[in-house]
């Protein structure tokens, strides 16, 4: 059988764990301090005990793409949705809707163009770190002879829609192996301020053990951004114009086409595309997921968060300073001496209409349910606060046992550990994917 953690501990409630145990939904009050690890994944070797919350019973419901829930986004020759059953189609067609509201040409059409290597990477903010974390070179690796010689990779563009921003540039990486014939893909999404070529690490040890692995510049990213400001300067000019949605979700549209491309190749198994990212990418991953039920394996770290509830509960500073500029410019033009909670609410609706509200964390994480779901944050990250997202946790504990698919969801929140990826956090996605992708 196999095995996974269920922890109750510190900032998850234990009256919260009992009760998504039962299938229950109500939020509750904060457990005492003691952490307590029932159950360990196999093959997860851990310093610390994690903190999460998820429930024990076997899946009756199956992965396969003969699952209505893992078919393609439908929409019209328009690009406008098509009609699905509801509520959940009722709330990607709006998300998608919102997409579409700010696309410079619908009628581009998707196209590849060859790309290279790039050689000299833009890192944005205060440049490149000397050298990769810990947890970046911490993925396991499979051996493979001469693995150098039979790495293939790729480097293109795809076009997505008119503009310059609409390029947008693919590193793929694959062992030259004709078997299987299609292969699983794990698509991997860089943190703010970063690119693709930061993930190397975690491309390639993916790639060695016979997925194909992939990773986008996201907008006003990597090859996409012509100074180390231009991301930054892009939020302002969303909050001034309102014309493009460079926080998240123009890169969400992306991730879309690139679901289209990925699904097309020879090479892959379209049942089986996998998606994570690390902050701004865990936070691409979760909205991608949500639209895109092509993602089929799901793994945000320190993504996921409740907009609504930070504002409601005076938690949005750590993720406001993290974009702070933006902020800055907000408050002036709205005449405030300081930056507030109306300053936040009204920046996150003018450059991601929806983001704190509709399509915050409780109403889209649900909705990725069946599909296997791994939430993984840290226990003290003040830009992803762990209290605010236990009735997203609930919820979605509770979608996946309605379907017969308990097993498929794990929250799992690292103690003593703050908006960074860790180790145990690139272990427990390897082992997600290894196990249901």
């Amino acid at each position: 059988m196999l095995r996974r953690a269920i922890a109750i501990a510190i900032a998850i409630a234990l009256p919260l764990a009992l009760a998504l145990a039962a299938a229950a939904t109500c939020a509750t009050a904060p457990a005492g301090p003691g952490a307590h690890v029932t159950r360990r994944p196999r093959s997860c070797h851990l310093k610390k005990p994690l903190v999460g919350v998820g429930l024990a019973c076997h899946s009756s419901t199956p992965t396969s793409s003969s699952s209505s829930t893992s078919r393609g986004l439908r929409v019209d020759a328009t690009g406008a949705p098509m009609a699905a059953s509801a509520p959940v189609a009722d709330l990607r067609s709006e998300y998608l809707q919102v997409l579409l509201s700010r696309r410079r040409d619908l009628q581009v059409p998707l196209s590849v163009e060859q790309g290279s290597p790039v050689k000299e990477p833009m890192y944005q903010g205060d440049g490149r770190p000397l050298v990769p974390s810990e947890a970046m070179e911490s993925c396991p690796r499979k051996e493979v002879e001469n693995f150098t010689d039979k790495l293939v990779e790729e480097n293109f563009y795809l076009i997505t829609e008119s503009g310059e921003q609409g390029r947008v540039p693919v590193l793929l990486l694959r062992l030259n192996d004709p078997a299987p014939k299609r292969k699983p893909v794990v698509v991997l999404l860089h943190s703010s301020y970063k690119c693709k070529e930061w993930l190397r690490p975690l491309l390639e040890a993916y790639a060695s053990r016979g997925y194909i692995s992939v990773a986008i510049d996201s907008r006003y990213h990597g090859e996409r951004a012509s100074n180390k400001t231009t991301y930054l300067d892009a939020l302002k000019s969303s909050w001034k114009n309102g014309d493009t949605m460079p926080f998240i979700f123009d890169t969400v549209w992306d991730l879309i086409k690139l679901g289209d491309h990925l699904s097309a190749r020879e090479d892959v198994d379209p049942s089986r595309i996998g998606i994570t990212g690390e902050s701004l990418g865990g936070m691409h991953a979760w909205f991608s997921a949500f639209v895109d039920t092509r993602y089929s394996v799901v793994v945000p770290i320190i993504g996921v968060q409740a907009f609504r509830w930070a504002i409601e509960n005076d938690m949005w500073q750590a993720r406001a300073n993290s974009i702070k500029p933006l902020f800055e410019g907000a408050r002036a033009d709205l005449g405030k001496s300081e930056i507030d909670a109306e300053v936040v609410e009204k920046v996150w609706d003018k450059i991601a209409p929806g983001m704190a509200s509709q399509f915050d964390a409780l109403y889209s994480v649900p909705l990725i349910a069946p599909r296997p779901l791994l939430l993984l944050n840290g226990a003290e990250d003040p830009r992803c606060p762990v209290p605010g997202l236990q009735e997203a946790v609930s919820r979605a504990a509770n979608a996946y046992e309605e379907v017969g698919a308990a097993e498929k969801f794990m929250f799992i929140a690292e103690p003593g550990v703050g908006h960074r990826m860790t180790v145990n956090m690139v272990k427990e996605a390897s082992d997600w994917f290894d196990r249901f992708l």
